[in-house]
């Protein structure tokens, strides 16, 4: 067996974080006539976004984002990147969009690991794995995005060990990752060849120091302590149309 021997992916909706931030002065410039002509174009892509949803085509969230890296992040889920295209499109269109800048984005696809395959059997079969390629967000309190990579630095080179020594690990680190059940959701997007990092994570929770404990205890686990570098880390709190109203009133 070769020691770098590719892995076996799974795919499924093709994700988008879309990062904004606010133009305070412009916002607060404007009319409250045209404050208002904003929120509500802005309100009417929201119940689109929201029918999506129902219809169990993608799946969206809104989050207010917490520190100077971004005001709001809009986190899009669908089957093909075309839908992501006129997503942004549209909302580039708005007039909410001209009181904003895009500071950062995140493309990748949901994906996971398969490093347990049984040949012959269709994997997106199991209701449970297709729970997990096309989920519906779960619109918990709180979200924390990271991008990420495995090192690939001389002896500390992820793609050249052996598929066993590599899913060895990875179980060790998936060990970790269910001691969080029904307190961390979480959502991988691969993104080689997609963007910048080779993948990004999307946590939510109800409760934020649940992002800390996850990250600090695999910061332990050899996939992260030896292998792993990881970008910016963006948290924050959910928002709903009532508390977006009153997060831009001026």
């Amino acid at each position: 067996m070769s020691t770098n021997e590719a892995l076996l992916t799974l795919e499924g909706w093709y994700t988008y974080h879309n990062f904004r931030t606010i133009n305070w002065e412009k916002w607060k410039a404007a009319s409250a006539e045209e404050r208002q002509a904003a929120l509500d174009e802005l309100f009417g892509l929201i119940r689109e976004w929201e029918a999506n949803e129902q219809e169990k085509q993608g799946s969206t969230a809104i989050y207010s984002i917490l520190g100077h890296k971004a005001d709001l992040v809009f986190l899009f889920l669908r089957p093909t990147m075309q839908e992501l295209d006129a997503i942004k499109t549209a909302f580039n269109k708005t007039r909410f969009a001209a009181y904003t800048e895009a500071p950062y984005s995140y493309i990748s696809v949901v994906e996971l690991s398969n490093y347990v395959h049984n040949p012959g059997e269709d994997p997106k079969s199991n209701p449970q794995i297709r729970e997990r390629l096309y989920p519906i967000l779960p619109k918990w309190e709180h979200i924390c995005f990271y991008p990420m990579n495995k090192k690939r630095n001389l002896q500390d080179n992820w793609y050249m060990l052996t598929m066993e020594q590599r899913a060895e690990m990875m179980r060790s680190h998936g060990m970790i990752g269910r001691k969080y059940a029904g307190k961390v959701k979480q959502i991988i997007g691969g993104s080689v060849g997609f963007d910048d990092w080779e993948w990004g994570v999307t946590l939510f929770a109800n409760d934020p120091l649940e992002f800390k404990h996850i990250v600090y205890e695999m910061r332990f686990d050899e996939v992260s302590a030896r292998y792993g570098e990881f970008g910016n880390f963006l948290v924050g709190n959910i928002v709903t149309p009532e508390s977006l109203t009153q997060m831009l009133q001026v």
